[in-house]
């Protein structure tokens, strides 16, 4: 092509391989062309700075289907959460062939009324939803309801149905557990006492932790005591509460497991009581909080969610359970879990 000459439609169709009359297609918006051959045009308009590039990014965003996918995430003062939206706008942009509208919504009222209820009003505005949820029979009375209207609904990061009738994405939580629990064992000096912190038992995934870390005391480690779990209810106020009565009431406890919410609170209650690294704790999330506990000892080890991949995942999913609804199937996915040390972060 001539430098100094302008490029034109004819240009465009040899820089992409396609033929003319498919340029022009692409130009007048008609809906005759695969979403794959139209980005072709377009970088190939891009590549030799074709005059009609404005035009023709506006054709091309106007022939992609466009969608409005909810998220219902706790409390927006949880740093996991916040990360987990700021994950899902970094990854909608980048979604192939398709336009995404994020509507992000985050609770403070956790309670099953409330989550029910917010979820039936997002969906009643989206294509499909996108919440983490403790298991209730309000929360699944709005998810079938949902369904019911043809709505998707996603559970990220704690399973809402045991039978996989509600689309997950997230961890094998039973791994989880008994990683956890092989870290105790192998890093305590000897068997002891061992606390667990749970936000909620109705949360599936801390129900499933505690289950896989009991398991795996009793198949290869049944000289550790494992002491009830005490609830945080999501709250870290609540976790250095809990954390504070474990110490005092247990002098000699060897190791603490935070199954749930409110790891801050227990890396607070470990400072201030000074029992910081005189013990084995494992927790969840590698964040801001978390880094300097790992790396000054309050931490032993961090359990942490893929969280680019679980946004990639669950839009991945929502846009093929929006695009064929006939065709039904489960969109669950299983990621694999990150561990760190404060040696590998």
């Amino acid at each position: 092509m001539d430098q100094n000459k302008r490029p034109t439609i004819r240009d465009v169709a040899a820089e992409a391989n396609v033929s003319v009359a498919t340029v022009n297609r692409v130009l007048s918006g008609a809906g005759a062309v695969r979403q794959g051959t139209r980005e072709r045009v377009r970088l190939a308009a891009e590549q030799i700075g074709f005059y009609g590039m404005g035009a023709l990014r506006s054709r091309i965003a106007a022939a992609r289907p466009h969608y409005r996918f909810g998220f219902l995430l706790h409390q927006p003062g949880r740093a996991f959460y916040r990360n987990i939206a700021e994950a899902l706008r970094a990854v909608a942009p980048a979604m192939p062939d398709c336009e995404i509208e994020l509507r992000i919504e985050f609770l403070d009222d956790l309670s099953p009324q409330n989550v029910g209820a917010r979820l039936l009003a997002l969906g009643a505005e989206c294509d499909a939803v996108g919440v983490v949820a403790a298991v209730h029979p309000l929360v699944t009375q709005a998810v079938d309801a949902l369904q019911a209207r043809n709505v998707p609904v996603f559970a990220l990061i704690s399973q809402i149905s045991a039978t996989g009738q509600v689309h997950y994405i997230g961890l094998d939580n039973w791994k989880v557990g008994r990683t956890a629990a092989w870290v105790f064992e192998h890093v305590c000096r000897a068997p002891g006492k061992l606390g667990i912190l749970v936000g909620n038992h109705r949360y599936r995934c801390q129900e499933m932790n505690e289950s896989g870390f009991r398991s795996f005391f009793r198949e290869h480690a049944p000289g550790f005591t494992l002491l009830e779990p005490l609830l945080t209810f999501e709250s870290s106020a609540i976790a250095q509460e809990m954390t504070e009565k474990l110490l005092n009431e247990n002098p000699d406890l060897s190791g603490l497991y935070v199954a749930g919410g409110g790891i801050t609170g227990t890396i607070a209650a470990l400072r201030s009581t000074g029992r910081a690294g005189s013990l084995v704790v494992v927790g969840y999330e590698l964040m801001d909080s978390t880094r300097p506990a790992l790396l000054d000892g309050t931490l032993t080890f961090v359990i942490s969610h893929p969280l680019a991949r679980i946004a990639q995942e669950a839009l991945a999913g929502m846009v093929r359970a929006v695009s064929a609804p006939n065709e039904g199937g489960n969109f669950t996915t299983i990621l694999p879990f990150e561990i760190y040390t404060r040696e590998n972060i």
